[in-house]
């Protein structure tokens, strides 16, 4: 049985980039979820700190968690992303069902 894929992305707007994160990662939203194999796509910001971005994200398995990752609007995405985030790049952290 293939095992599914679930992770968390989290990133942080420079000052003043709040809403252009937000505006890019609800774009994002759209096409992920309509990605084959996906299972859940949920984008949220703190609401103590709006600047303070966390990505729940779940594939049913490793080819299709392959497959997003190299998506043309994936790409597009982190590379818009990157001008606009106070990391390097969103941290990501793995996630196994119990």
């Amino acid at each position: 049985m293939a095992e599914e894929k679930a992770l968390y992305a989290q990133f942080t707007a420079r000052p003043g980039h709040e809403d252009e994160v937000k505006r890019l990662v609800a774009g994002l939203a759209e096409k992920v979820r309509r990605e084959p194999g996906n299972v859940t796509f949920a984008a949220h910001r703190l609401v103590d700190d709006p600047a303070a971005f966390f990505v729940y994200e779940e594939y049913v398995d490793a080819d299709t968690f392959s497959a997003h990752v190299s998506a043309q609007h994936g790409i597009a995405f982190n590379a818009a992303l990157a001008e606009h985030i106070v990391e390097e790049g969103s941290r990501l952290t793995w996630l196994d069902r119990v």
